[in-house]
């Protein structure tokens, strides 16, 4: 790009260092540099090297490089180090894995490449790059596979294997088809064998699980960076065996015999997990026995085609030293304790030893400064005078007077923008104001003097050359910061599709005919030489009822089997489940006929239209200091909205923990203020009403807005001003717990209700509410997800917001699971102080929890610690989280109380202990509590070590495993969290209702109550059976996963049209291969019921030469037309209309049991196509 790079070259410095370093082992150092224009000076001088390597000296620094750079080079990548930490977790996220590994893929593939790198990443230990490249398969159309020889090559390259690839990490083979998902990909592969041989690869899409395109050939690459064959496994463990024997010895002989016994007992189970479980997350830290040379990440690199570039040598050196000594203290007071051996404590290379391997490449130091004592010395020094250039903070007129002057001096400005339209635009406005301005794509164009020329791009900050007279100016000058708009994946709406795979033998489920009993998998029934699948669900007193796999969508999930309380099981052949549902049914319908009077009366009032944004308003919004997520505008316009119209605003908005409900409370207030109406936000505790008040007064402090706070931190004077001064209308926002309801309060003139977290205020708080809220524009927030179903039957009632999407500078929680040892907490809690922070340590027992802060006081004596639980006092408890929020307390220990709503951003450390023993949907709320800022926070769940059952150990770590941000146990959170959700929407009493017959079947019967007020007819739910002489199961050859295979089945009966069969077919012949034909007579019989559905059959029988129909009495079809039909199939088909109303049809079997299976479907559909156009 010659219009930036160009006026370097007048730089007789530049000129030389770049003469300087075409020699091997150069270093130059340049000084006087500012922030952006460094990589100005970095990307001018690293021109015709192939590999750049910029390394900085903190993660945060790195991404915000890496974000600039890119506007210079597009083959811009970032290398993360691996944390400390991260060595001694038994499971820890995929993510750093996941961008380490896509740096390496790219240096693999040898292509010009500039990697963005933490100096502590170059100390770590690597594997040599050439054992990594030499483990990356190939295959492409003329590949064989062998698929158990595959297997064993993935698992050894660091992939899982699952039924169905859900994650990135994962594989799967099922009968001739191989998943993969590639770390380094963004869609999973899916290759297709015939025999040995490739017979297709493409790439799917993980949520529909169908195919996206075709390719010719693909390189899966590792998904780990250890990758051990069984010989370097066992070479690699007798090492450590072998030391750990000569450690323990001279533990033993020191009389420390518990540390002795650690190190025996570790490394015990180390090889137990290593060659039977096949593990490899946690031999990260024993690399060095693994592998006889490791080698520093700047090796990757060919010395003679990279350059590598040091931002503030003197800050990386400060940043390695930190590193090193972190690492050298917790290694030191680990070896004492026995959790590690002699040789994991000289794992990195210590600054000095990594500083060496820089010496030996090609070097640029940048620095604003010079500095004496910094990481190299270069051989020649230059001092470059540039300036960093100010900000206009949005005046258009500065800019023009500048650039007016610039011009005059015959100076080069060229003019970043963000987008192309509003750089041409620009472009037109400067012309306007006579300057010389205009818009090219075009990189190479140099800029002449006097010129102003706009070009496409992103940088952080402007920049100056006084010398050349050359200047860089970006929007961000002009505009202030602008937040990155993060491109959207589409997300993929409507059930999930892996509904059924959450179904296991034992679970408790719902028929909607018979009621609740137990799932005991699924049987092959075979009657007279016919197989078919049956699911089994056992009743109380050992009934047993076998249920069609195809008539699977009358049976939902009601709960797991090791749900807290056993729910009652019915029995068959009884009235009971009958009597449940009608109460139910008429309890649902009291409810639907509530929610729609409600509306209506709300439809008839007329509320107070506020007028449209004001400048102020837009102004204020502007200062928001992070980026509104698309879910989030949505919201706020839909408020705004409501709030123009004459209707009485009602609307409730559902968000996670820390999805900016508050923001768009706090826009709606400002709105209702300028129409000189008053707000009252009313929160459920003294705690949660003080954040709300720091957030308003923060956000409108430039705004004449006064905003006061009612709540017991208040002294009675100051509470009875605010309530004098409420009543004058001198108040404009009142922020307070139910102490705003009292009767004392009087309102000048009330325009908007805010109330958060409704569900957990009582009922008389309630009765209070509605009383304010009679003519007053209300706003609710709540966290508990509401459900998809339900929000859909209720969504013409209330007004709903849905914020799902998560704010766009939070970075994903760094979740580790470890077994509990005393350094690791230690540790964790100096790292987080050492940065600012603050810790919550969750610990679920009342009685101990005071030792256990005492334990921590101990471990951590210059931290101030505290601990809070629910049996307290309440101005206790609220006495100690008002100190934590004022940063008085480092560490706070507490029980489960913190899952309910505080949001504290500058607490980053979590630290749960006994972690198995918390449900995952408390798990999920807690981990919500951290990773409030744009801070790596960190997740610690640990758990005892015991001499437990091995098995039972790994699976309860599988299912925390699952919930470090990888697996589906998120979706069971949700579930769990959902169903809390819609007992708080619909109040107690419907609550019980929900658990007599199950959340899904509640859903089902309320949105029918709630379409039949609104009349719109639905017809009495029947089911219809087909049974006809023919196979329709799924062979177990075809699917053999039992989950899946439900899953199919049930999607199958819920087909309803002829495109979706056909899609459906299409799916299958993807995902499983050619479609056997008694799935076909599965998808057939399915169209089937559908339309003997619409015919009010309830009975399709189809055996021994006779087809019987048996339809309701209450059908409504043109009876006058039966004759007709009679008529048409003459001697066939009979009708009698006796009791139940039948029709009979025979007809001659030839004895081929195939063939007459095919026939009769065809028979079947034929009748049935022509009775739809007679009857009809």
């Amino acid at each position: 790009m010659n219009a930036i790079t160009a006026p370097l070259r007048e730089l007789a410095e530049f000129e030389e260092g770049q003469a300087l370093l075409k020699k091997q082992g150069a270093c130059i150092g340049f000084t006087g540099c500012v922030d952006s224009q460094k990589l100005h000076m970095a990307y001018g001088l690293s021109d015709g090297f192939r590999y750049k390597i910029i390394v900085t000296f903190s993660d945060l620094k790195a991404r915000e490089i890496f974000e600039d750079y890119q506007f210079y080079d597009r083959d811009v990548t970032w290398y993360p180090a691996k944390d400390l930490i991260f060595y001694q977790a038994d499971i820890h996220g995929n993510q750093l894995v996941t961008e380490r590994m896509k740096a390496l893929r790219k240096i693999m593939e040898g292509k010009p490449l500039t990697v963005i790198t933490t100096f502590a990443a170059l100390m770590s230990p690597q594997v040599p790059l050439e054992e990594i490249a030499a483990s990356v398969i190939h295959i492409d159309a003329d590949s064989s596979l062998d698929e158990s020889g595959l297997a064993r090559k993935l698992s050894e390259m660091g992939y899982e294997k699952n039924y169905q690839v859900d994650a990135p990490g994962q594989f799967s083979i099922r009968g001739g088809i191989i998943d993969i998902f590639d770390l380094t990909e963004e869609n999973p592969y899916r290759i297709e064998l015939w025999g040995e041989e490739v017979e297709s690869i493409r790439s799917f899409d993980l949520l529909s699980q169908r195919s996206v395109e075709k390719l010719d050939e693909v390189d899966i690459y590792p998904a780990t960076e250890m990758m051990l064959s069984a010989a370097q496994k066992e070479n690699g463990l007798r090492l450590i065996e072998k030391e750990a024997k000569e450690f323990g010895d001279k533990l033993q002989a020191s009389f420390l015999t518990e540390e002795a016994h650690r190190v025996r007992t570790q490394v015990k189970e180390l090889r137990e997990q290593v060659l039977e479980f096949s593990q490899i997350t946690n031999l990260e830290s024993y690399i060095r026995y693994f592998y006889e040379d490791t080698v520093s990440f700047l090796r990757f690199f060919p010395a003679g085609e990279s350059c590598i570039f040091i931002d503030e040598a003197l800050r990386v050196k400060e940043h390695a030293l930190a590193v090193e000594m972190e690492f050298r203290e917790s290694m030191g007071h680990r070896l004492e304790k026995g959790y590690i051996l002699p040789r994991q404590a000289d794992l990195l290379y210590g600054w000095e030893v990594t500083a060496g391997f820089l010496q030996n490449g090609r070097t640029v130091l940048l620095s604003s400064m010079d500095s004496k004592n910094a990481l190299l010395k270069p051989q020649r020094k230059f001092d470059v005078n540039v300036k960093s250039m100010s900000s206009y903070n949005s005046s258009f007129d500065a800019l023009v007077s500048d650039l007016k002057r610039y011009k005059k001096n015959g100076y080069r400005v060229l003019l970043l923008s963000g987008s192309r339209t509003r750089a041409r635009r620009l472009a037109e406005d400067l012309q306007e104001q006579g300057l010389n301005s205009f818009y090219s794509e075009d990189g190479e164009r140099e800029v002449i003097p006097g010129e102003v020329m706009l070009f496409y791009g992103h940088v952080k900050r402007g920049f100056e050359y006084p010398l050349l007279k050359f200047v860089v100016i970006t929007e961000s000058d002009i505009f202030g910061a602008q937040k990155k708009k993060k491109k959207h994946k589409k997300k993929f709406e409507g059930q999930k599709i892996n509904d059924f795979s959450e179904l296991r033998i034992g679970d408790y489920v719902v028929h909607e005919s018979h009621g609740l009993g137990i799932y005991q998998g699924i049987e092959k029934v075979e009657v007279e030489r016919i197989v078919k699948d049956y699911i089994k669900i056992s009743y109380r007193d050992g009934g047993n009822l076998y249920v069609l796999a195809t008539g699977l969508d009358v049976i939902q999930k009601y709960a797991s089997s090791d749900a807290a309380k056993t729910p009652k099981l019915n029995k068959l052949g009884t009235q009971e489940w009958h009597r449940t549902k009608t109460k139910v049914r008429s309890a649902v319908d009291e409810v639907a006929k509530d929610l729609v009077e409600l509306y209506a009366v709300r439809q008839q009032q007329e509320g107070y239209p506020y007028s449209r944004d004001t400048v102020w308003q837009k102004e204020f919004e502007e200062c928001f200091p992070f980026e509104e997520t698309d879910d989030q505008l949505a919201a706020i316009a839909a408020t705004k909205e409501d709030m123009e119209s004459y209707r009485i605003m009602d609307r409730l908005i559902c968000g996670d923990v820390g999805y900016g409900k508050t923001e768009i409370a706090i826009r709606a207030a400002f709105k209702a203020i300028q129409d000189g109406k008053q707000v009252a936000f009313l929160v459920p505790t003294t705690i949660l009403a003080q954040q709300h008040y720091n957030t308003f007064a923060q956000r409108m402090k430039d705004f004449p807005v006064r905003i006061d706070l009612m709540s017991r931190f208040r002294t009675p004077s100051e509470q009875k001003k605010t309530v004098e001064d409420l009543r004058k209308g001198q108040v404009d926002i009142v922020i307070g717990t139910h102490r705003i309801l009292s009767s004392d309060i009087q309102f000048k003139d009330l325009g908007l209700l805010i109330i958060d977290e409704e569900q957990r205020f009582g009922v008389t708080h309630k009765e209070k509410i509605k009383k304010i809220k009679d003519n007053v524009d209300v706003l609710t927030l709540t966290a508990t997800p509401i459900p998809r179903t339900l929000h859909m039957s209720l969504v013409g009632i209330r007004d709903m917001s849905v914020l799902e999407e998560p704010p766009s500078d939070r970075l994903p929680i760094q979740t580790f699971v470890c077994e509990y040892n005393e350094e690791m907490v230690r540790e964790a809690v100096v790292r987080e102080l050492t940065r600012g922070g603050q810790v919550y340590y969750v610990y679920n027992r009342v009685q101990t929890i005071a030792d256990v802060a005492a334990v921590l006081q101990e471990l951590v004596p210059e931290a101030t610690v505290a601990f809070a639980h629910g049996q307290m006092k309440e101005h206790e408890l609220e006495r100690i989280m008002y100190d934590f929020i004022n940063g008085e307390i480092d560490v706070l220990v507490a029980t489960t109380i913190i899952e309910t709503g505080l949001d504290i951003s500058n607490v980053n450390t979590m630290i749960i202990h006994d972690a198995d023993q918390l449900g995952l949907s408390q798990l999920y709320q807690l981990r919500g509590r951290v990773g409030r800022s744009n801070r790596t926070s960190y997740a610690f769940l640990m758990y005892k070590r015991d001499k437990m059952l091995k098995e039972i150990a790994e699976k309860r770590l599988s299912a925390i495993r699952e919930f470090t941000d990888l697996g589906s146990g998120f979706k069971i959170a949700m579930r769990d969290l959902e169903i809390r959700g819609a007992g708080n929407l619909l109040g107690r009493k419907q609550h019980g209702h929900m658990e007599a017959v199950g959340y899904d079947l509640y859903c089902k019967m309320l949105n029918e109550a709630v379409k039949n007020l609104k009349g719109e007819k639905s017809i009495v739910d029947f089911t219809t059976t087909v049974e006809l002489e023919a196979d329709a199961f799924i062979p177990p050859s075809y699917i053999v996963n039992e989950q899946q295979k439900l899953d199919i089945y049930k999607r199958i009966a819920g087909v309803e049209t002829h495109a979706e069969s056909e899609d459906m077919k299409e799916e299958l012949l993807d995902r499983f291969g050619e479609v056997p034909k008694s799935v076909e007579n599965l998808l057939r019989i399915a169209l089937i019921r559908v339309l003997a559905h619409e015919l009010y059959i309830t009975e399709v029988k189809g055996r021994n030469g006779e087809l019987k129909l048996t339809m309701r009495p209450d059908a409504a079809i043109r009876v006058e037309n039966i004759p007709t039909i009679l008529e048409k199939h003459k001697k066939k088909l009979t009708f009698s209309a006796r009791g139940t109303p039948v029709f009979l049809y025979r007809y001659k079997k030839c004895g081929v049991v195939e063939k007459d299976a095919e026939n009769l479907i065809r028979l079947t559909e034929e009748l049935l196509g022509d009775m739809m156009q007679i009857l009809t």
